[in-house]
């Protein structure tokens, strides 16, 4: 047999992946976790799009990167944890509504076509880039503190009725349309956390990913199931991802807000069109 033929089977483990794919996947969620970590994103929207390309049928590459990105979320969650990134009330009034969000919405999955779910979420998350963009440009230009009306750095956020309200909202909303599409769309929550709340986006970071590996814990669940997983793939890439986000998390700390809040712009841009790109598969 040729070496570039050899699937996972060979060496007795229960998966007809070629051990080139997996080694590809592998780098490719060690780069992805890297990335999110950064920028506190689970980012599964980039990993799966590589499974699928990679000729992985839907069902498994959806049930095997829910965790991978969950996995992901909870070694960047530690490192931000450990760094007093994380806001325990935003988990409470953002991510408790979330999490119901996503049960239900897991059991709503048919109600409407996911492609239009996609299309929607995908622009939503494609236009939050692009002001982030606008917003780092223009805090470089004139040297501002100020974005989104608040100055940012350090800011503990604002936790009045009407914003606990409107983000709680939001977080049942983002559950249910995850649930619903199988992904944990931290790239909806973490400008939502930025923009309402006026939260430093490094705290917006670290808590987003703490909120995202429940989401994906529980997500999971209903893949496995459904024997919708490949393990032998998501001990690599889920081992690779782990290190990946962990790293990434400790750069959130020492860069600028500038650069913070471009990165998460390009990140969330090319999130939108990948959203929107799975909608028309």
């Amino acid at each position: 047999m040729h070496a570039m033929d050899l699937t996972l089977n060979e060496f007795g483990l229960p998966s007809d992946m070629l051990v080139w794919q997996v080694v590809l996947l592998t780098i490719i969620s060690f780069g992805v976790g890297l990335l999110g970590g950064f920028v506190g994103l689970a980012l599964g929207t980039m990993r799966l799009p590589a499974m699928l390309l990679i000729g992985m049928a839907a069902p498994i590459a959806g049930g095997t990167n829910i965790l991978v990105s969950s996995l992901a979320s909870l070694t960047g969650a530690i490192r931000h944890f450990r760094e007093g990134r994380v806001d325990m009330r935003v988990v409470l009034f953002m991510g408790v509504p979330a999490f119901a969000g996503a049960f239900i919405g897991g059991f709503a999955s048919d109600v409407v076509d996911e492609g239009v779910l996609l299309f929607l979420a995908g622009l939503l998350v494609g236009w939050q880039g692009v002001e982030f963009f606008i917003l780092a440009r223009n805090r470089r230009k004139s040297g501002s503190q100020h974005l989104f009306g608040a100055d940012l750095e350090g800011s503990p956020g604002i936790f009045s009725r009407n914003r606990i309200t409107a983000e709680a909202g939001i977080g049942l909303g983002v559950g249910l349309l995850g649930g619903a599409v199988g992904l944990i769309l931290g790239s909806i929550r973490l400008p939502a956390l930025i923009r309402i709340l006026k939260i430093d986006p490094r705290i917006a970071a670290g808590t987003n990913l703490f909120i995202g590996f429940f989401l994906g814990a529980l997500g999971f669940v209903g893949h496995a199931v459904q024997g919708e997983v490949d393990y032998p793939l998501l001990a690599c890439m889920g081992a690779a991802a782990m290190v990946g986000s962990y790293i990434g998390a400790k750069y959130t700390g020492r860069a600028s807000l500038n650069t913070l809040i471009a990165s998460m712009g390009a990140v969330l841009v090319v999130v939108g069109v990948l959203l929107v790109w799975r909608a028309f598969e």
